[in-house]
């Protein structure tokens, strides 16, 4: 242990138990292609091992936000690493990619390895939930940077997809179908205005309010929902035109990312329910409607556009998706 490197607040010995408690949840995403997936400098996958001919590699990267402020709060830690794998493959996901591996990159200010392995056990969740082997990361300690006991993670996925089978915007036209799969809560999104209105209103993380069954704090902590494997079924049935994550920026910065030319969207408010989090935000902080579209996803984590002649079998696979708008000609994204 170098004596000098701990004066000057970096604890190498915490580093090495970290790393020790955190192997177990690694090891348990492995996957076909995955390699030496503990130890090395870098991670391997083999590619030659998936049965595609012509493989297109599709990337991303993301990070939790302002989110990670309420798990300091609430001193919740093993679901934030759910959200990191779930904003990347999430994305990827909207090419039609199989998500192969996922890394992830924590920064805190004092190496704690019980907190440090609860990230990495909800990352390791994450990556199971998508498919995605958890193939390496990096944990770097950096006292004066963050205050003791906060931290930041990000992440990088790596998905793949036959060349003739990636999915672009290419083929939506007008009188497709959207179809919607329900968000678990705010996700990843919004939370700096979040906090804003918890401050401003006076509320508090650790009550438990009219409408929930546990404190605000954990409500707001549902992670992310990760739609990898309902939605790589559906690809093998159903011929998808184009899919949105919905994100930072809600409806209106999303929807178009699946738009081509002057093509818009309409969508009907009164066709799904969102999750009670949101209605509460928006009575405590009396923000419109079109402000909440702007924000957050609203309880819409994911779009699909279908021809119309596919909606009831896409439904059929999908059952908790619902029916939520269609491709018009406007130009614009339209909510009623």
């Amino acid at each position: 242990m170098s004596d000098a490197y701990r004066e000057a607040g970096v604890n190498l010995e915490a580093g090495y138990e970290s790393v020790e408690r955190i192997k177990k949840h690694v090891a348990s995403t492995m996957r076909i292609g995955a390699m030496d997936i503990f130890g090395d400098f870098g991670g391997s996958f083999d590619l030659s091992e998936l049965n595609y001919q012509k493989p297109v590699l599709v990337s991303g990267t993301d990070g939790v936000g302002t989110k990670l402020k309420l798990a300091f709060e609430m001193d919740i830690h093993d679901t934030i690493g759910i959200d990191a794998v779930a904003m990347c493959v999430n994305d990827i996901l909207t090419q039609g990619a199989e998500p192969l591996f996922f890394l992830d990159y924590i920064a805190c200010g004092k190496n704690n390895p019980a907190q440090i392995e609860a990230i990495v056990k909800g990352v390791a969740e994450g990556s199971k939930l998508s498919g995605a082997a958890l193939l390496g990361g990096e944990t770097a300690e950096m006292p004066g940077f963050y205050q003791d006991g906060e931290y930041d993670i990000a992440g990088f996925a790596v998905g793949v997809v036959e060349k003739d089978e990636r999915i672009t915007k290419a083929n939506v036209k007008v009188g497709d179908k959207i179809i919607g799969l329900p968000s678990s809560g705010v996700h990843s999104n919004g939370f700096s205005l979040v906090r804003h209105i918890i401050k401003e209103k006076g509320l508090d993380f650790h009550t438990t309010y009219e409408g929930f069954d546990k404190p605000l704090g954990e409500v707001l902590l549902t992670p992310t929902e990760i739609y990898v494997k309902p939605i790589l079924n559906l690809l093998k049935e159903v011929k998808v035109n184009a899919m949105a994550h919905i994100t930072g920026g809600g409806f209106y910065e999303n929807v178009p990312r699946m738009l081509s030319g002057q093509l818009g969207a309409r969508f009907e408010q009164k066709a799904w329910n969102p999750p009670a989090i949101f209605p509460f935000l928006q009575k405590a902080a009396g923000i419109s409607d079109k402000e909440m579209f702007t924000v957050f996803n609203m309880g819409i984590g994911y779009m699909i556009v279908v021809d119309p002649s596919d909606v009831e079998q896409t439904l059929s696979l999908l059952p908790t998706a619902t029916l939520i708008g269609e491709i018009t000609e406007s130009g614009e994204v339209e909510i009623v």
